[in-house]
């Protein structure tokens, strides 16, 4: 796993699969291209070469097993890669109405929803996009059984289990912990709750192997194999670093055929975020100042808590393209963002040369669970969106202003 990982669990190093084979990630190229164009910063670069490689995987995977994987749009939700992604993947995963919204309007395949809890007026809109309908809790399922049965379309139904069991790396990624609102208890569950639903779902794992889906899946069969049994399909969720160089694909291949031999009427689903766009993309900043008080502080327009909020969240430090740990190299400089929160900080890094005003920083791996968190606090504008495509240019597809920040004030 790249050292810069919001979670850092190590992997095994695995041998790659000749017909997964990666290329490498060009960012030199990239940033390059960003230059070239003469767009301005800060922009989001998406390289869709990347795309079609973590594409060819996850399909690699599918073909193998005939699961299907969804696309996690809570991790990554720019249509302008979507079609490139309806070639590999079976639909998409939302996390509420807009999502299922923007999935049935832009994706197509399809759409499965989950909410901790819906409200009566998201309902009546999500049976008219959603294929699949999660439910968090048998309270809720109560509430709305009828109106579920009763939809104008075939809506399959599924509840949210928690096998009280999970590897995440973070506290705040863990849903299993002690006094989770996510997924009913198996110790809460009867036959009779269950009427109706018609799938499981659980997501426990982050940026994680084959092995924790595996140590995950002899929990969930434990406490819930006799509900298993008689469902029609199981969705294991997200989490799964499958396009990572070290992810152990066979054996999620073998994991996966292992479940359809023990419940051969099980239609199985995995929904990931990060493998389908892990690569994908970078953020680009200029330094607009540089200030000094005990060490040098390079002011970027490029904001910790309005663009990568995950860096104060985890925390972790994003990789930036030619530099070092502090202190590695000659010229070691603090980053921090315009924003007037004095924790506002990316991280501490070192080049082998001194950083002027107006050079581009570039950050790596910020496809996924970046563009999808940013505010304009402090009136900060949003990075654009650009692509570089396979021939090499980038091209802007969505530049943001003043008028993005005004209308959400009213």
């Amino acid at each position: 796993m790249k050292p810069t990982s919001r979670c850092s669990r190590p992997l095994v190093v695995k041998a790659p699969i000749p017909s997964c084979r990666k290329a490498a990630t060009a960012i030199p190229q990239i940033a390059k291209a960003f230059r070239k164009s003469g767009l301005s910063t800060p922009s989001y670069v998406l390289d869709q070469r990347a795309f079609h490689h973590n594409g060819s995987i996850l399909k690699h995977v599918q073909d193998e097993t005939g699961a299907k994987i969804l696309l996690a749009q809570k991790a990554f939700s720019c249509t302008a890669i979507y079609p490139i992604l309806r070639n590999y993947l079976a639909g998409t995963t939302a996390s509420g109405l807009f999502e299922a919204r923007l999935a049935a309007e832009e994706f197509g395949g399809d759409v499965h929803v989950f909410s901790p809890a819906y409200k009566p007026d998201e309902m009546e809109e999500l049976l008219k996009i959603a294929d699949h309908l999660v439910f968090n809790s048998l309270s809720q399922w109560a509430r709305y059984r009828e109106q579920v049965h009763c939809a104008a379309r075939d809506i399959s139904a599924g509840l949210r289990i928690n096998p009280e069991y999970s590897e995440a790396c973070s506290p705040i990624y863990d849903p299993c912990a002690p006094g989770s609102r996510f997924g009913v208890l198996a110790a809460a569950m009867t036959e009779d709750d269950l009427e109706g639903i018609e799938g499981l779902h659980f997501h426990t794992l982050c940026e994680q192997d084959a092995d924790a889906l595996e140590r995950t899946l002899e929990h969930v069969v434990a406490k819930f194999d006799r509900y298993l049994k008689k469902m029609k399909w199981l969705n294991m969720g997200g989490g799964h670093l499958i396009t990572s160089d070290h992810y152990d694909v066979p054996r999620l291949i073998r994991i996966i055929k292992k479940i359809q031999i023990r419940y051969p009427q099980l239609e199985i689903f995995l929904e990931p975020g990060e493998a389908i766009s892990s690569g994908g993309g970078v953020l680009i900043g200029s330094v607009i100042d540089i200030v000094e008080n005990g060490m040098q502080t390079a002011i970027l327009d490029v904001s910790a808590t309005t663009h990568m909020p995950d860096v104060l969240e985890m925390p972790y430090r994003p990789g930036v393209e030619a530099s070092e740990q502090p202190g590695k190299k000659e010229h070691t400089y603090r980053f921090g963002g315009p924003t007037c929160l004095s924790g506002d900080i990316i991280g501490d890094y070192s080049f082998d040369a001194p950083l002027n005003v107006g050079d581009q920083i570039v950050f790596h791996d910020m496809a996924h669970y970046t563009m999808v968190k940013t505010t304009t606090f402090n009136g900060v504008p949003l990075p654009s969106i650009s692509i570089m495509r396979d021939g090499g240019t980038v091209e802007l597809v969505r530049k943001f202003g003043y008028k993005n920040f005004k209308i959400r004030l009213g």
